[in-house]
C-alpha cells in the first residue's frame, strides 16, 4: 500500500499505533499476509493492535488462525475485551464451530462482558449460522439493550433457520419497540415471505419499503423479485426488475430463475440473451436458470449449448442442480441413452437428484432396463427413502413385473420406517393453512372435495367439447 512506505522511511514501523491501523487497513482489503509482517514486527503490543490481528483472520475466514492469536494473545497477559469477544464469535461462525462458541460464551459471562450489546449481537449472529436457533433466541433475550445489529442478527437468523413465521413476528415487536428497520431487515423478512408463501406480508413489507426509502436498494428489489415469483405473481417479480436502476448479477439471476420457476421458458431465455447483451457475466444461478428454462421447453440443443458454454465460456464447474436440468432435459425428449452417458462420464459422483430425475425419464419413456441400473445407486445414496422405492415399483408394475415389485416392496418395508408425510401449504383470507395427502382433519375437507369434484366434472366437459371442436374442424377441412 502506497501508505506503508512513508511509514518505514520516516522512522513511525514500530509505533504500536501506526502498526494498528496497517493492519487493520491491510486487514479489510484483504492482504492478509501482509498485516501479519506489520503485526510480527512490532515488539510492544498493546490491546488494540492485538483486537486487529484477531479481527483480521476472522474478516477473512481464517477461523483458525483468529484462534490462535488470542490464545497467544492470552498467553502474553491480555484478557481481551468486547472487541476480541465479536471477533472471535465471528471466527466461530465462519467455522460453524458451535461448541467452541459456547466455551467462549462462558468465558464471556465470567468477564462480565455479556451485557456489551456488540458481544451479544455477535453471540445472537454466532448461534443462528450454527443453526442453534434456540440458544441464538436465549441470547437475545437475554441482552439487556439492544440495538439494530442485534434485532437483525435475529431475524436473520430465523429467515435462514425456515423460521419466516417468527421472523415476521419479531419484525413486529422490533418496530414495537421503536427501532426503524433497515435494508437488510427487510431483504431477509421478504426471503421469508418468499420461503413460507404469505403475499399479504410480502405486499406490506413492499409498501414500507417504499413508505421508507428503500425502494432503490438492490438488495430491496432483488429480494421482492423472489418474494412475488415465489407466491406466484411473476407480474409484480417483473415489475420489481424495472424499478431497479441498477441491477447487478443477482438481480437478472433472479428474474431468469423466476421465469423459469413459472414455466415461462421463452422470457427466461430471451431475458438471459438480454443480460449477456447488457455485458453481464452469467454465474452458475443464472445458468441454472435458463437450464431449467430449456428443459421445460424442450430446447435440447440450446440447452446442451448453454451447459457446454459454462466450462468453455464462463469457467464455471457444473454442480449437481446443473446435471439435474441436463438429464431432466435429455429424458423428457426420451434421449435416455445420452442421459446415461452424462451420468456415467459426470466430474462428480451423481447424487439423489440426479438420479431421481433420470429415473422420472425412464419411467416415462417405459425403458425399465436404465431405471433399474440408476435405482441401484439411488438405494444406496438413500436406503431409508421410501419415494425411490415407490418410484421403482410403479415402473415395474407399469410393466407388467410384479415379482420385482414385491421384491421392492418388500425392501421398502424393511428399510422404511415410519415416516413424516410431506405436506403443502396455501395462504387464504391473510392465513396460512398446510395440509397433507389425503388430510380429512380440516374443518372444510368434505366441502373441497366436493368442489374437487365440480372442477373436475367440468374439465372433462370442457375436454369433450375441445374433442368435439376438433372432429368438426377436422371435417370441414
Amino acid at each position: 500500500m502506497q501508505l506503508h512506505s512513508p511509514v518505514l522511511k520516516y522512522g513511525y514501523s514500530s509505533d504500536v499505533y501506526v502498526a494498528s491501523v496497517l493492519v487493520d487497513a491491510y486487514a479489510k482489503c484483504g492482504f492478509v499476509e501482509d498485516a501479519h509482517k506489520v503485526f510480527v514486527d512490532i515488539s510492544v503490543r498493546d490491546l488494540v493492535l492485538w483486537n486487529v490481528m484477531v479481527s483480521c483472520y476472522a474478516l477473512n475466514g481464517l477461523g483458525e488462525e483468529s484462534l490462535k492469536v488470542f490464545v497467544l494473545m492470552r498467553l502474553k497477559g491480555f484478557f481481551g475485551d468486547g472487541f476480541t469477544f465479536s471477533s472471535l464469535l465471528s471466527a466461530c461462525s465462519s467455522l460453524g464451530c458451535c461448541e467452541l462458541g459456547r466455551m467462549i460464551h462462558s468465558l464471556i459471562e465470567k468477564l462480565g462482558l455479556s451485557c456489551d450489546v456488540v458481544v451479544g449481537s455477535a453471540l445472537v449472529d454466532m448461534y443462528a449460522k450454527c443453526s442453534e436457533i434456540v440458544d441464538a433466541r436465549r441470547a437475545f433475550d437475554a441482552m439487556g439493550a439492544r440495538n439494530v445489529v442485534s434485532w437483525n442478527a435475529m431475524i436473520v437468523g430465523y429467515g435462514q433457520c425456515g423460521e419466516g413465521k417468527e421472523a415476521m413476528k419479531l419484525l413486529s415487536r422490533m418496530i414495537k419497540f421503536g427501532f426503524k428497520p433497515d435494508e437488510l431487515t427487510l431483504a431477509s423478512i421478504l426471503s421469508s415471505c418468499a420461503h413460507i408463501a404469505v403475499t399479504n406480508e410480502t405486499t406490506q413489507v413492499h409498501g414500507y419499503a417504499v413508505k421508507m426509502g428503500f425502494q432503490d436498494f438492490v438488495s430491496i428489489g432483488n429480494a421482492l423479485i423472489i418474494a412475488y415469483a415465489k407466491n406466484g405473481f411473476i407480474d409484480d417479480a417483473f415489475s420489481s426488475f424495472c424499478l431497479i436502476t441498477g441491477p447487478d448479477l443477482v438481480t437478472w439471476s433472479s428474474m431468469v430463475s423466476s421465469y423459469a420457476y413459472h414455466g415461462l421458458p421463452t422470457d427466461a431465455i430471451d431475458l438471459f440473451e438480454k443480460m449477456l447483451r447488457e455485458g453481464i457475466r452469467p454465474d452458475g444461478v443464472a445458468l441454472l436458470g435458463v437450464l431449467s428454462a430449456c428443459s421445460h421447453a424442450g430446447l435440447v440443443e440450446e440447452g446442451l449449448r448453454y451447459f457446454a458454454s459454462m466450462r468453455n465460456e464462463y469457467q464455471i464447474s457444473p454442480n449437481s442442480e446443473h446435471y439435474t436440468c441436463l438429464v431432466d432435459l435429455l429424458g423428457r425428449a426420451n434421449q435416455l441413452e445420452v442421459a446415461y452417458s452424462v451420468l456415467s462420464n459426470m466430474c462428480l459422483k451423481p447424487d439423489a437428484d440426479v438420479l431421481g430425475a433420470f429415473i422420472g425419464a425412464c419411467k416415462v419413456h417405459g425403458n425399465t432396463r436404465l431405471a433399474k441400473w440408476a435405482a441401484e445407486k439411488l438405494f444406496k445414496l438413500q436406503p431409508s427413502e421410501p419415494v425411490n422405492y415407490k418410484l421403482m415399483s410403479n415402473i415395474y408394475s407399469s410393466t407388467g413385473q410384479w415379482e420385482d415389485v414385491a421384491t421392492v416392496r418388500s425392501t421398502m418395508r424393511t428399510k422404511c420406517g415410519t415416516n413424516m408425510p410431506g405436506f403443502s401449504w396455501i395462504e387464504i383470507g391473510g392465513t396460512v393453512r398446510s395440509f397433507v395427502s389425503n388430510d380429512v382433519s380440516y374443518v372444510q375437507a368434505s366441502e373441497i372435495r366436493k368442489m374437487l369434484r365440480v372442477l373436475v366434472t367440468l374439465m372433462k366437459k370442457a375436454s369433450m367439447i375441445d374433442e368435439i371442436l376438433m372432429d368438426h374442424d377436422l371435417a370441414v377441412m
